[in-house]
């Protein structure tokens, strides 16, 4: 099937009992059982769930695996793949990741015994000489937030699985529209909910995609043990927003392109990050790896201070955290999302203090270009 047939129908029927063609929010916490040891498959309800299930089934068919586990948000994804691994393992880590992804990493788990080892992923050579005895994952974001780095996801799978290195890929800011990890050689996919799969700013969630049973029955027990689940009513919303994830992402990726070339020419912003753009380090690749470049942007405007006028002048665009929702969202890395990175370490990874990131919605472009416009004419 296509793309927005899947999006759809895939791992959905009509309910059984009504005909009912939307599945329903089952929202119970638990199930009457005949007698003792007999039910219907479904006892407590942090560990079974049938709207949870129908929105796994639906994500695994988009991203082309055979399983997919939900959680209760991206970061408890995250934190429920690196929990496959024990005390001692080292994970190689893209060093342009996320801010919680790195606070996660770096503040709690690496108390917890697990060594971090963070690099230019986007170099297959820095991959190969970052690999030791002790690696254990292999962990890429990309495009990298916020600065949209692109790593060769082929490439650097065939590397660490000649090591017997499994490979797990943030795919947030593509989303399986976009890309599909799995059938470029990564083992787990990982995605914030939040963003793009939901993709209306009103849920919090994750998902892990995956096609080895053993590792999913792991991340079912993970799941299970911790009660990191979406509740029924958020899994129903994530549902929802994955039948309109083909049309929104390209509204997403057309108004970005247009709004990127615009930055571009602009002569304000001193640097303008965007895959889509061919003077991009990594725009041949990223043309050849997935289906187009998203919806975000980012751009350098010199200082906080200059970043600071243009945040507070915008008039469609929202100052909020988050991104991938059908309204357009501006945000300041280096104060919200990258706060918990050391200021060197951020700075020296492009997240400056006049770093700007867009993440663009669907509205009308030429209202967008405007509202840019006048917030860069000061």
């Amino acid at each position: 099937m296509g793309f927005s047939t899947d999006a759809v129908h895939g791992g959905q029927e009509a309910e059984p009992i009504t005909g009912a063609v939307i599945t329903p929010i089952f929202q119970t916490s638990t199930y009457k059982q005949d007698g003792l040891g007999r039910h219907k498959g479904y006892e407590y309800a942090r560990t079974h769930n049938p709207t949870r299930e129908a929105y796994e089934r639906n994500i695994a068919v988009l991203e082309r695996g055979k399983y997919a586990v939900a959680f209760a948000s991206g970061m408890s994804a995250i934190d429920a793949v690196v929990r496959l691994f024990k005390e001692g393992d080292e994970i190689v880590v893209t060093d342009n990741v996320y801010g919680g992804t790195y606070r996660l990493f770096e503040q709690l788990l690496a108390n917890a015994g697990l060594r971090f080892k963070f690099i230019d992923t986007a170099k297959p050579a820095e991959v190969e000489k970052a690999i030791t005895g002790q690696t254990a994952l292999l962990f890429i974001e990309t495009p990298t937030n916020p600065t949209l780095k692109v790593t060769d996801i082929a490439a650097v799978s065939e590397i660490a699985h000649k090591r017997g290195i499994p490979v797990a890929v943030d795919n947030t800011f593509m989303s399986p529209y976009l890309q599909t990890p799995l059938e470029l050689g990564a083992d787990i996919v990982i995605h914030s909910a939040t963003k793009y799969l939901n993709g209306h700013s009103d849920m919090v969630g994750g998902v892990v995609v995956l096609n080895d049973k053993s590792y999913m029955e792991k991340l079912r027990f993970i799941q299970n043990a911790v009660g990191a689940v979406p509740g029924p009513f958020d899994c129903w919303l994530a549902l929802r927003g994955t039948k309109t994830l083909a049309v929104r992402m390209k509204q997403h990726e057309e108004n970005a392109r247009i709004l990127a070339k615009y930055i571009a020419g602009h002569p304000r912003p001193q640097k303008v990050y965007y895959p889509g753009l061919p003077d991009h380090p990594q725009h041949v690749l990223q043309t050849n790896q997935a289906r187009g470049f998203g919806g975000i942007i980012s751009f350098d405007i010199g200082s906080l201070a200059e970043a600071e006028k243009v945040l507070g002048r915008v008039k469609l665009f929202m100052l909020a955290e988050s991104l991938g929702g059908v309204e357009s969202l501006i945000s300041h890395p280096a104060t919200m999302t990258h706060g918990s990175i050391p200021e060197q370490d951020r700075i020296k990874l492009g997240v400056t203090d006049g770093l700007v990131r867009l993440s663009v919605g669907i509205e009308d472009v030429e209202d967008l270009r405007a509202d840019l416009e006048q917030a860069l004419s000061f």
